[in-house]
């Protein structure tokens, strides 16, 4: 596949956990220390399946299962803790890069403005990036305490990119890539693209299922999924 001229029109926005990497359970690790931290509680979320939530929605969810108040200061508070342990807990040896993530991260990025679309914090993305190599990746993006709702995200990372370059994404050139149902309803609440990979806790079937444009088994065959991605943008099916 030639390498085309950047086109500046579309954004790509990656989801983090399941699709661009594993963390080796570094985050549902930290996110129930910080609860034991604060209120004593151990395995607090073990009820909650995280997948494709953003961390915002999480902690409440979290907080409302153990009866527990729910105000800015708490949430704030658990945040703080949270974001420590991650700090620590991303080193474990299970951590690692999903396959091809590296191999189409370096060949989109002359074609494509490429960005993140993720239920993390900021700083929780961050540190995540930062310590498996992916951080010079991306430009920015929305994040999960841009808004709690997944789906009120896109609109965040087009106004980003439009204040960072100029340039106004329409939604319907904007493609999403993520491992669960909630990455797939991000995008369609917008009529962007929906580009699922099945190298998270959805299986190719749910995702198929959920409405996505294309599924993957994982992002190895970095040829068919940058053509998909042409073939979208250019011609919007």
């Amino acid at each position: 596949m030639k390498n085309d001229k950047i086109n500046s029109s579309a954004l790509i926005l990656f989801d983090i956990d399941g699709t661009l990497i594993d963390a080796g359970g570094a985050g549902r690790r930290s996110l129930d220390y910080a609860f034991y931290d604060l209120f004593g509680i151990r395995d607090a979320l073990k009820d909650i399946r995280m997948a494709g939530m953003t961390d915002l929605r999480i902690l409440k969810d979290g907080l409302k299962l153990h009866g527990l108040n729910g105000g800015v200061t708490v949430i704030d508070e658990l945040r703080s803790r949270y974001l420590y342990h991650l700090q620590r807990e991303i080193g474990n040896p299970n951590a690692r890069v999903k396959p091809g993530v590296v191999e189409l991260l370096r060949r989109m990025l002359p074609m494509y403005p490429v960005g993140l679309l993720t239920g993390n914090l900021n700083r929780g993305a961050a540190i995540k990036l930062s310590a498996l190599g992916l951080s010079d990746y991306f430009a920015g993006g929305a994040y999960g305490d841009d808004n709690e709702d997944r789906e009120l995200l896109l609109p965040i990372a087009v106004t980003r990119f439009y204040e960072k370059t100029g340039v106004r994404a329409a939604y319907k050139d904007c493609v999403i890539i993520g491992d669960t149902p909630k990455d797939v309803d991000a995008a369609k609440a917008h009529g962007a693209c929906a580009l699922a990979v099945a190298t998270g806790g959805y299986s190719y079937g749910e995702l198929a299922r959920a409405g996505a444009d294309a599924v993957f088994e994982n992002l190895g065959d970095t040829d068919t999924v940058l053509e998909f991605i042409r073939h979208r943008i250019d011609t919007g099916e």
